[in-house]
C-alpha cells in the first residue's frame, strides 16, 4: 500500500508559503492507519526502549497507537498549560514561529530509554525541542520516529548534527 496517497497537501497553512502535509486523511483510513502502525511496530519490536514519548498533537495519535502495539507506556509532550502537575518546559523554533513543550517532571525515570514520536520531520525544531526536554529529565533517546520526512527542509541534518538517530516511514 502506498501510504503517500493518503496524505493530502494543504497550501498556505498555517501561513502563506507553507505547504502543510495533512495526515488526518491517513488516520481516518482504517487500512492505511493500520499499515502505518504495523510497519512501525515491526521496525521497533526488537529495539530496547522503555517508553514512547509523543509530541502534541498528531504525535499523540501515532505514539499512543505504537505504544499500545508494542506493549510500552506512553508519555505526552504538551503545549503550555495543558498538564496539571509540576512540569519542565522548553522553547523551540518552528519554520513559522516559536513554540513551547512541557512534560511532567516525574514522567520519565533518569536513564529511561525513549522512542520520540511525531508526525512529520520538517525543520527539526519540534523534534529538537522534544529531545531537549527528554534529555533535561535524564532520558536517553533511542530514535526519533516520524511518519514522514520532508527532504527539502533541514530537519534531518539538524538531528544528525545533534547525534540523534531518526527514521521516517515516508519521504517527501
Amino acid at each position: 500500500m502506498n501510504l503517500k496517497t493518503h496524505i493530502r497537501d494543504i497550501p498556505d497553512f498555517p501561513k502563506k508559503g507553507i505547504l502543510f502535509k495533512d495526515l488526518t486523511t491517513l488516520f481516518k483510513h482504517p487500512e492505511a492507519f493500520n499499515k502505518t502502525i504495523q510497519r512501525l511496530s515491526d521496525r521497533y519490536s526488537s529495539y530496547d526502549f522503555d517508553t514512547v514519548v509523543g509530541i502534541e498533537s498528531r504525535g499523540f495519535i501515532l505514539g499512543a497507537a505504537l505504544a499500545y502495539a508494542l506493549g510500552k507506556g506512553f508519555v505526552p509532550l504538551r503545549k503550555p498549560g495543558k498538564l496539571p502537575g509540576k512540569v519542565a518546559s522548553v522553547s523551540y523554533e518552528l519554520e513559522y514561529g516559536e513554540d513551547q513543550l512541557e512534560i511532567h517532571v516525574d514522567a520519565l525515570e533518569k536513564g529511561a530509554r525513549v522512542l520520540l514520536v511525531d508526525d512529520i520531520l520538517a525543520t527539526g525544531g519540534t523534534a529538537l525541542g522534544g529531545a531537549n526536554l527528554i534529555q533535561k529529565l535524564g532520558g536517553e533517546i533511542v530514535e526519533c520516529c516520524f511518519i514522514a520526512t520532508l527532504k527539502s527542509l533541514p530537519g534531518e541534518q539538524r538531528l544528525k548534527e545533534r547525534g540523534l538517530d531518526f527514521f521516517g516511514l515516508i519521504n517527501f
